[in-house]
């Protein structure tokens, strides 16, 4: 469930293509904009924010953001920009919310146990990796569990298959696969391996065989 994750935040007239100078003073652009708030260019500390980031992934996390010491606003982390060579954070999205509205979002599945298929052989496919909920902020969870243990060779794990956290309403269709155990493959080595013929004897004739 949601903690209290705090990050403080400072107004910014920096905009556009010239936010990138916020770098130098290990600053990171971002916007804070929702419910009863008004859209505000900010900036936050790059530090803070990456260490929430590894701390709790870029998925909808209810963040406490105080915009130049005022009283904090209760917003998600809606989305993160990344540099698509480096991989670096360059722009952040938080939206304010009500903590009385349940508003929709998407987590990723924390995939647990150990597949009684892939002990016997057997491949875990994964179809997709998170999955749309809908909850009251408060109750937004970093992660859903997807139990895998009891998946044998030829089952599949189901989206309605999968328990929430309290307060949590998975929405995803319930009948869509969120992973299965395949069976083995052969490998390529022993295949061809059964389908190597018997070699023909140089010198001897259908005739003669008969």
């Amino acid at each position: 469930m949601a903690e209290n994750i705090e990050i403080a935040a400072e107004t910014r007239d920096v905009i556009g293509k010239a936010a990138h100078r916020l770098a130098a003073s290990g600053k990171l652009p971002a916007v804070l904009y929702g419910a009863s708030v008004k859209p505000q260019p900010i900036s936050v500390d790059r530090h803070d924010f990456e260490r929430i980031l590894a701390a709790h992934g870029d998925g909808s996390t209810l963040v406490h953001v105080s915009v130049g010491g005022a009283k904090a606003v209760n917003a998600i982390i809606k989305e993160v920009q990344h540099d698509r060579v480096r991989g670096t954070v360059q722009h952040v999205d938080f939206w304010a919310v009500k903590m009385t509205q349940k508003i929709a979002a998407t987590v990723p599945l924390h995939f647990v146990g150990d597949s009684v298929g892939v002990k016997a052989g057997g491949v875990l496919t994964h179809n997709f990796m998170e999955v749309h909920i809908e909850a009251l902020p408060a109750d937004l969870p970093d992660f859903v569990e997807a139990d895998v243990s009891a998946l044998e060779v030829g089952d599949s794990l189901r989206v309605g298959d999968l328990v929430p956290p309290a307060g949590v309403t998975i929405t995803s269709p319930p009948d869509e696969i969120v992973c299965s155990v395949t069976p083995p493959t052969v490998a390529p080595a022993a295949e061809e391996a059964a389908q190597v013929e018997e070699p023909e004897v140089v010198g001897e004739t259908k005739e003669e065989e008969e």
